[in-house]
């Protein structure tokens, strides 16, 4: 099953980082829903919940007050201003 290499930094340090098989984010026009193979992409993200479903299938769910993503073969890199986590994720 192919998956995505997901990257959740905030402006001072990493939030989250692993494998996962969708991300949905708040981007400035509307949700967007990352999967494997998904074309490349750059997004202006707004406030709003991140939502990351990791390999292990355990919902992780993350608050941003605005930043950035950006989508290029299989790798989710989300840039955000501040985060917030919302559930118990594990950091690595």
């Amino acid at each position: 099953m192919a998956q995505l290499d997901v990257d959740l930094v905030a402006a001072d340090r990493k939030i989250w980082s692993g494998e996962a098989t969708v991300v949905i984010a708040p981007a400035a026009d509307g949700e967007i829903g990352i999967l494997p193979g998904h074309s490349p992409v750059l997004a202006v993200l707004r406030a709003g919940e991140i939502r990351v479903t990791p390999v292990s299938g355990t919902l992780l769910s993350f608050m941003i007050d605005g930043g950035f993503l950006s989508v290029d073969a299989n790798r989710v890199t989300i840039v955000a201003d501040s985060v917030t986590v919302t559930t118990d994720a594990p950091t690595r």
